[in-house]
């Protein structure tokens, strides 16, 4: 099963099977391997690109491992290939051979639960892994909670979520979720070092710097080009208002003429990020209720605008430029002083 999330160069969850940091988690799930009492779905939830697939996979090979009757070195071997027949994965499919899906269909997560109802490949617990759920349409995810309400005897799902907040709060309460969060500098920089040769020490800082904990966006860095709009795009972010208002259109072009290119994959993830820190500190404040109104606003209306963009194929720079403009909007209206009661 391919990864549509892929970067270049590095390798895959399966091959990796080490994540770093996130012990608690980890331990958690080691434990009730240990007392024989593993639930039948876990949801590991955080933002995307700290590890959770890596931490599935490792977790998936340690179990299949305890339970089953193969040395350690082997079950590895066969997960690291996809070919462990206790192990199920589900991510987008390939819709050609050019792309792949926009979504997991309900198709996919039928032929999922059907082959989960057949006789074990080999002995032990069986493994189901959803890389990511945040991708099942509707459809998909009605038929998966059906699959999660009557689970098949001895089997674990792992759930993948970069934003479990739009999950249909059914299947949230089937799981033990567990939270993942960003790791450290450090571990972010070793992790970078490590799989990239010859990288010279400002690089290497400023691919730590713009990743916020994810070793994900740190490698997303590297690939960016020179003359990418990203660093753009974070300049802009700095102060919306500040900016003339051309340079908001002039970023819309630059980042949506290629819609699933880095510069706006990492672009998605920067405004993802702004917009959820902008509704936390809203939260916090408390003052301005304002401001946490529009900032729930833009959220919906820039993960409608970019959802409908990618289901219908429309043109990413138009629906850039209608969320830029909105952030603007925001800016404005918390920018105005809250007048005494």
């Amino acid at each position: 099963m391919t990864d549509p999330t892929a970067l270049p160069d590095l390798p895959l969850p399966e091959q990796r099977q080490l994540a770093i940091g996130h012990d608690a988690a980890r331990q958690a799930i080691l434990a009730q391997l240990g007392e024989g009492h593993l639930p039948g779905a876990i949801m590991l939830h955080g933002p995307q690109g700290i590890g959770k697939a890596t931490l599935a996979f490792e977790l998936a090979a340690t179990i299949l491992t305890t339970t089953g009757d193969e040395p350690a070195h082997r079950v590895r071997e066969q997960v690291q290939a996809m070919s462990h027949p206790n192990l199920s994965v589900l991510r987008r499919r390939p819709k050609d051979a050019k792309g792949y899906y926009t979504v997991i269909r309900v198709e996919d997560v039928r032929e999922l639960r059907d082959a989960l109802h057949h006789t074990r490949g080999r002995a032990g617990h069986r493994i189901a892994i959803l890389d990511s759920i945040d991708d099942c349409n509707p459809s998909a995810a009605n038929a998966l909670l059906k699959t999660l309400e009557e689970p098949p005897a001895d089997t674990t799902f792992f759930l993948i979520s970069h934003r479990p907040g739009s999950l249909l709060p059914t299947i949230k309460s089937r799981c033990h979720n567990l939270a993942l969060r960003p790791l450290a500098g450090g571990q972010v920089r070793d992790l970078v070092a490590a799989s990239v040769a010859d990288l010279d020490a400002e690089t290497l800082d400023r691919a730590v710097q713009l990743a916020g904990g994810r070793p994900r966006r740190a490698f997303e860095t590297l690939a960016l080009s020179e003359a990418s709009p990203v660093g753009a795009l974070l300049a802009w972010l700095q102060d919306p208002l500040a900016m003339p208002n051309a340079v908001h259109l002039q970023l819309a072009d630059a980042l949506g003429s290629d819609a699933q290119g880095t510069d706006m994959s990492f672009a998605r993830e920067i405004l993802a990020d702004w917009m959820a820190t902008e509704m936390r500190e809203a939260a916090i404040a408390g003052v301005d209720r304002r401001r946490l109104a529009s900032a729930t606003d833009l959220w919906d209306k820039a993960s409608a605008l970019l959802g409908e963009a990618d289901s219908v194929n429309l043109d990413m720079k138009q629906t850039l430029a209608v969320i830029f403009d909105a952030i603007r909007k925001h800016c404005a209206i918390s920018a105005v002083p809250v007048e005494p009661a």
